[in-house]
């Protein structure tokens, strides 16, 4: 009896360290080290942004250009159907906007409350793992899944709206390679996935130049494809860059119209909710 008491002692022992290991601030301290470090992180006050969009099973390109500011100032210009639509959020005045001229909309016109909560959490310049007790969010660590043929922490991310997102880190590099969403777009509940890959490094600190994103569980095929072809850092912006027009409607004056696709619905309900910019929509032969 002594004898069993001490093996299961001495593997409890053994367990411990790998178990200490893997917790909440453990795996975010990873994560920020896999960033470049904190100091780098908050060093960056603005990122530019320009890439494309690929969609309908790689039939179409949407090419866009995308402006992110500290705190949290987000304008996004894309090209769709040879129309240029805008997408933006003034963090200091709460205020979302966009113009969608292929959905017949050619003024700025304000965003309905709910698509300015999910455009609201995607500007923050950070992201959600960042400060995430400061800005009232919850992490737990669920544990650890493959991503792809790796192994990959799994955080559960509640914010302080009440929306829950999975974030999967990469166990080897704690780079982020995986979300998982669930938001209501236009009425319906829409379930998301995106894949983060193709890190480079830029002034020292890594982004992702390929996403793709789609509802969870779809076929890989199906997701939309987002490219960064260009990452600059530090980019003076004027603040008419995000302030909402003067001409721009009332929220209680925009018309929801619905999504076009499915694809559509579910690129509001993953990560990057900010649609891509650009200056053609070009169809591949």
């Amino acid at each position: 009896m002594f004898r069993r008491v001490l093996m299961v002692g001495a593997l409890l022992a053994l367990l411990a360290p790998i178990v200490s290991a893997e917790t909440v601030d453990e795996v975010l301290a990873k994560y920020v080290a896999a960033r470049g470090g904190m100091d780098k992180i908050k060093a960056v006050k603005s990122m530019k942004v320009t890439g494309k969009m690929v969609m309908g099973g790689g039939q179409m390109e949407a090419p866009f250009v995308q402006m992110k500011r500290r705190p949290s100032d987000s304008r996004t210009e894309f090209v769709f159907q040879g129309l240029t639509g805008v997408q933006a959020y003034d963090g200091t005045g709460a205020v979302a906007w966009n113009i969608m001229p292929f959905m017949g909309k050619k003024d700025p016109e304000v965003q309905p409350a709910e698509e300015t909560k999910l455009v609201a959490e995607e500007a923050d310049f950070d992201g959600e793992l960042i400060d995430y007790k400061d800005k009232g969010h919850t992490i737990e660590l669920v544990g650890k899944e493959q991503v792809e043929g790796a192994d990959a922490y799994k955080l559960k991310v509640t914010r302080k709206s009440g929306n829950v997102d999975y974030v999967y880190l990469d166990a080897e590099t704690g780079l982020e390679v995986k979300t998982e969403t669930k938001r209501t777009v236009r009425g319906t509940e829409v379930e998301g996935e995106q894949y983060l890959s193709d890190y480079k490094e830029v002034e020292g600190m890594p982004f992702p130049f390929t996403m793709s994103a789609g509802r969870k569980g779809g076929p890989a095929e199906q997701r939309q494809q987002i490219v960064f072809e260009k990452v600059e850092l530090n980019v003076p912006m004027a603040d008419s860059l995000f302030a909402m027009p003067k001409n721009a409607k009332p929220a209680e004056a925009t018309a929801a119209a619905p999504a076009k696709s499915d694809e559509k619905a579910t690129a509001a309900a993953g990560k990057s909710t900010d649609k891509p910019a650009a200056t053609t929509t070009k169809k591949k032969k």
